[in-house]
């Protein structure tokens, strides 16, 4: 993912990961709505934000390298 200088706030994370729901699996998506109620730290905030940043227009493989770190940030 590229560096961001920006910092997103949660509600900025929560729309995007709105925005992408119809393009994840099931369960990252739940598995994000549940990460987001548990307070992450403003670097995990970031994270999760860029890394759903565009996921629609990612290819298939680069989707699922997403999926991973999603999963490895979100457990």
């Amino acid at each position: 993912m590229s560096s961001c200088k920006l910092d997103h706030p949660l509600e900025d994370v929560e729309n995007k990961l709105g925005s992408q729901k119809e393009y994840l699996p099931e369960e990252i998506y739940s598995g994000c709505r549940t990460f987001l109620k548990t307070k992450p730290s403003q670097l995990e905030l970031n994270e999760l934000f860029h890394l759903l940043k565009k996921y629609d227009l990612s290819s298939e493989e680069e989707q699922l390298l997403r999926n991973a770190k999603i999963r490895e940030l979100t457990k």
